[in-house]
């Protein structure tokens, strides 16, 4: 595995960047790209359904949304940002763009690089996972480059993938499935885990707004914490556990042999069960 930080320089494109599918993580990245140079000239958004927001996005930056990919001549990379259900439905849409040659960067859960060959025909394929805080440009995303991309190509994915957060290279795919399990669908578990402290809170007699505010303040900042430290994260633990304290007695329940971490385990490996079931 090899990782690359998230990218600070300006994005720098080929061709022409296709969107297809500007949901909510499509919508991201293509926030990400902006705010990294990419002009609106540059970009061509494909999404038969796009929201509000996006159309006001497509006005304020000058690019073009297109029910499908019949309006466009050109194509240097395309990324595929649709849920994986619609994919065969995605592919004939998008057909026409592999005459180009594009490299194709697919952000669809479970859908292999083989599965994405099968569909899109011999193109260059980048899969990868990024996770929901690519939104405030804090995500983490793996990449896994399937056979024919260059260098070149794996370089300009590093970049499309980095304008929204971290980017580690994966050298084994069958490891993305797990990483899906863990990163992908992470930012869910740290979300339950603020509402499970609010509403232990409130049992303990807190007001309800309180609860929520300690709950939700400790659990971002306390992530804020570990981004910005070099310590691991068992070293920041133990910095503000004390022997015979709170946050020992705590950790006694939650480290306990039906703890949080068998608990963990199962989580993922049911997260990492349904990635391949998809």
């Amino acid at each position: 595995m090899t990782q690359a930080p998230a990218s600070s320089s300006r994005l720098v494109l080929p061709g022409t960047l296709v969107l297809a599918g500007a949901g909510k993580m499509g919508g991201a990245m293509l926030r990400g790209w902006l705010d990294a140079g990419a002009t609106g000239d540059q970009i061509a958004i494909i999404d038969p359904a796009a929201a509000d927001d996006m159309q006001l996005l497509a006005a304020e930056h000058g690019f073009q949304i297109h029910p499908d990919a019949s309006h466009l001549d050109s194509a240097a990379v395309v990324v595929l940002a649709v849920k994986p259900q619609i994919l065969d439905e995605a592919a004939v849409m998008l057909k026409p763009l592999m005459a180009f040659q594009p490299l194709v960067v697919s952000i669809a859960a479970g859908k292999t690089v083989a599965d994405l060959v099968a569909v899109f025909g011999d193109v260059p394929v980048v899969r990868s996972m990024p996770n929901t805080p690519a939104a405030v440009g804090r995500g983490i995303t793996a990449g896994f480059a399937g056979p024919g991309v260059s260098g070149n190509q794996r370089d300009l994915a590093t970049s499309l993938l980095g304008a929204v957060g971290d980017v580690v290279w994966l050298d084994d795919e069958n490891l993305m499935d797990a990483v899906t399990a863990v990163s992908g669908s992470g930012p869910a578990y740290v979300f339950w885990l603020a509402e499970c402290m609010a509403a232990a809170g409130r049992e303990l007699g807190l007001p309800d707004d309180l609860a929520d505010a300690l709950a939700r303040a400790t659990v971002s900042g306390a992530g804020e914490l570990m981004h910005q430290a070099s310590e691991p994260a068992a070293t920041l633990r133990e910095n503000v556990t004390s022997p015979g304290g709170t946050t020992a007695a705590a950790l006694d329940v939650l480290m306990g042999d039906d703890g949080l971490k068998p608990l963990m385990a199962k989580a993922l490996k049911a997260a990492r069960d349904r990635a391949r079931e998809l």
